[in-house]
């Protein structure tokens, strides 16, 4: 009897373990009716799910798409927005799916996925052509693949510590990335964890200490971590080298800005992109690390003026 006591509470925390932090998962919060009500920009209904939008920079002249990064929301972009308003853009910044106060829809995060997102929202502000798209880190990777699936509505391509070309990834997330099931556990199980310890406490400036409270707040709502597994299974995934040749061959300008210190994102980007596209135009921020958009928002501007100007 007790042998069988004994194995029944074995499994009982087996099970226990096992479905825990799915059940944590679904105990977060969605987003709120009164959390978006007090938000900047507009909310607008696309065909996969609400997207969450504003406009920034310039009241006229090129309209510049700005996209973030795989963890945090558009936030992030605000440097990115102002520096190309000074040049004169009208800006659009939108949380992709499953980040900020965008809705958080099911399914596979790959190119297409994004892609709708980005091209839906495109047609309803009837943006067709003449656009700069902007792209930092995973959204460099997407900035790239809508280039190139509509080469005739983009006027240029700038990225910012791009993904798409050569990253760093740690074990935990190889391991989750590439391993079903069991890899969804672990990163439902420590991925909240991981993420919290790596953002700062304390930050340097008003843009790092806002970015890290967005990123803090994302990890308590419904639908943010299954996100980031299913970027990194689909469009983190991508080696972007076919995609980098072709706007060689459209002629498509592009410019890239890198970080320095980049420990996700290598200084080897450079040399690599140069060889996919010999016209890329190339900048190093000096000292800057993966959060160059928020950290080093000021050296970023100056790298990404003295780019334009060239180009």
């Amino acid at each position: 009897m007790l042998v069988w006591f004994v194995g029944a509470a074995v499994c009982v925390s087996v099970v226990y373990i096992a479905v825990r932090p799915f059940i944590v998962e679904r105990r977060r919060t969605a987003i709120g009716p009164s959390e978006r009500h007090r938000a900047k920009g507009e909310f607008v209904q696309l065909s996969q799910g609400v997207t969450h939008c504003r406009w920034a920079g310039s009241a006229r002249g090129p309209v510049a798409v700005v996209v973030h990064g795989v963890a945090s929301p558009m936030i992030s972009m605000e440097g990115v927005a102002d520096g190309l308003g000074r040049l004169g853009y009208r800006v659009l910044m939108y949380d992709l799916y499953g980040r900020g106060l965008s809705d958080a829809p099911k399914g596979k995060q790959d190119r297409a996925f994004f892609l709708r997102q980005l091209s839906d929202l495109c047609a309803y502000h009837g943006l067709t052509e003449e656009l700069t798209i902007a792209g930092y880190s995973m959204g460099g990777s997407i900035a790239t693949a809508f280039a190139t699936e509509y080469p005739h509505s983009v006027k240029r391509v700038i990225l910012l510590a791009s993904a798409g070309v050569v990253t760093k990834e740690s074990r935990f997330s190889r391991f989750c990335r590439r391993v079903p099931w069991l890899g969804d556990w672990a990163h439902a199980m420590f991925a909240h964890r991981r993420i919290l310890k790596a953002i700062p406490a304390r930050g340097n400036g008003r843009d790092v200490d806002a970015v890290s409270r967005a990123q803090q707040s994302q990890l308590n709502r419904r639908g943010y971590l299954p996100a980031i597994l299913s970027s990194r299974r689909g469009m983190l995934a991508e080696r972007q080298e076919n995609d980098h040749r072709k706007l060689w061959r459209q002629g498509i300008p592009v410019t890239a800005i890198w970080g320095e210190a980049d420990p996700v994102i290598p200084l080897r980007a450079v040399g690599l992109l140069g060889l996919w596209n010999r016209d890329a135009r190339q900048e190093v921020v000096t000292g800057a690390d993966h959060g160059l958009p928020y950290t080093h928002s000021a050296e970023m501007a100056d790298a990404l003026r003295a780019a334009m100007r060239e180009v």
